[in-house]
């Protein structure tokens, strides 16, 4: 694992005792230290902010490309929905386990992590979002062309921020949602 310049590196022997093993390794995260041992605790709006932003990119991105592309092809609202949805959680899952991956986690441990971190987080945004869409007057029917169709599309990705920061504030409160995957950020 590649240290940055200002990091001093710890024997072998020594990091491991003092750490309790390798993330590498063992899949899991180093969790010595004064935060770790006070366990979970009140969760601030900022990092709750940060980790729902964070989840409404990949959201944002597969959400976008669902409704883009089942609207260009003129499909019904119900497939449309659920292209939209299935590519949300995948660009979801993704941005998180890119980062897990990079913290030299293998890809099964990544991949639990992802899905700890980022499920109940995209399924609230995912069911904000979708029911805005669907319950906004003319919306399904509204083309890439039309103004209604990015408003609307806009609107209810702000909605599904707001609504799931508490959310996200509560699980990480707990040692829960993004909190798992947060130890694995250096």
């Amino acid at each position: 694992m590649a240290h940055a310049p200002h990091e001093r590196q710890a024997p072998a022997h020594d990091a491991h005792r003092a750490h309790g093993g390798s993330a590498e390794r063992t899949g899991r995260p180093n969790t010595a230290g004064p935060a770790a041992a006070a366990g979970p605790g009140p969760a601030g709006w900022a990092p709750a902010a940060r980790a729902t932003l964070h989840c409404l990119t990949g959201c944002a991105l597969g959400e976008i490309l669902g409704m883009v592309i089942g609207t260009a092809l003129s499909w019904h609202n119900v497939p449309t929905m659920i292209l939209a949805i299935a590519l949300a959680f995948a660009f979801g899952y993704a941005l998180t386990l890119r980062g897990v991956l990079a913290a030299g986690v293998g890809f099964r441990a990544a991949l639990r992590v992802a899905l700890a971190a980022d499920t109940l987080s995209i399924a609230v945004m995912e069911q904000i979002d979708n029911g805005v869409i669907a319950l906004w007057p003319r919306a399904m029917d509204a083309q890439l062309s039309d103004a209604l169709f990015w408003g609307v599309l806009a609107a209810s990705l702000v909605l599904a921020f707001v609504v799931t920061t508490p959310v996200n504030k509560w699980m990480i409160g707990r040692g829960k949602g993004h909190a798992v995957a947060h130890r694995y950020h250096h």
